[in-house]
């Protein structure tokens, strides 16, 4: 049974014409969904609606959310605030901007763990510690004791995404989580994402321009264009039988090594 449905969705901002066209898209329990395409094609648009987190003026103006049975556009605001990092978790393209640079990241990590499970604060400070290591971040307790300022943008971009994957969610949006990491950590990040999939059974739908990623982590991909999905399939339908031109196109752009496709 699914976890996320969503039923022909659209999506406009000031109520003009629809940057997001009738999608449909269905999650199940463990899955991790590629959603891939070229900036503007719609995709971040339609994963902030998941979360309620379309900008002002952007509105869901047809269509359905349905997670676990319930129309998400249907939640109080009460409701959304319940469900935001405990069932749904997010990791935005630029996540490290997200942090308080007044605060040091122990006590942004120790309260947000506070703040989603019962513990006490040696426990969400052993929890934290462990999520940054398994980020594969150098000395995660100098970590901890560290402004924001102290730290390069890769490593807080990672900082967010442990964060994120220490609230154990159902479902993990995460909005091209890799794109401020340079090749070797991108590798490591997706890696561990994977294994929180294992570990927790939570599903992920991923944001990305880069078919390589999607290939690698996907069950199913779908290629977005002018907002709407042109490919959807398998992993292995999308990348060995692309039935849309502009799929081919995504996939003949990709780097060859010795002959090689690097997907």
């Amino acid at each position: 049974m699914e976890i996320l449905t969503i039923n022909n969705v659209s999506i406009d901002y000031g109520g003009h014409r629809p940057v997001v066209k009738s999608v449909n898209l269905a999650v199940n329990p463990q899955e991790i969904i590629g959603i891939v395409g070229e900036s503007g094609s719609g995709k971040s648009t339609l994963i902030r609606a998941m979360l309620g987190l379309l900008p002002i003026g952007g509105r869901v103006s047809a269509g359905e959310i349905i997670f676990k049975g319930r129309n998400l556009l249907d939640y109080s605001k009460r409701e959304w605030r319940e469900l935001r990092g405990n069932k749904i978790a997010m990791i935005f393209q630029d996540a490290g901007a997200s942090l308080n640079p007044t605060r040091k990241i122990g006590n942004q990590f120790i309260e947000s763990i506070q703040s989603h499970f019962e513990c006490l604060k040696a426990d969400a400070y052993a929890k934290a510690i462990d999520m940054l290591g398994k980020m594969r971040l150098p000395d995660a307790a100098s970590i901890m004791n560290s402004y924001t300022f102290q730290l390069s943008g890769g490593m807080k971009q990672r900082v967010a995404i442990a964060m994120a994957m220490a609230m154990e969610p159902e479902i993990l949006l995460a909005d091209e989580p890799t794109s401020a990491l340079d090749v070797t950590i991108q590798a490591q990040v997706v890696r561990q994402m994977m294994d929180l999939r294992n570990q927790f059974k939570t599903s992920i739908i991923i944001v990305t321009h880069n078919m390589g990623v999607a290939s690698y982590m996907s069950d199913k991909i779908g290629v977005m264009r002018q907002g709407e999905f042109v490919e959807w399939g398998t992993r292995a339908q999308v990348i060995n039988n692309p039935q849309h031109e502009y799929t081919a196109n995504l996939l003949s752009a990709i780097p060859e090594l010795g002959g090689r496709r690097l997907v």
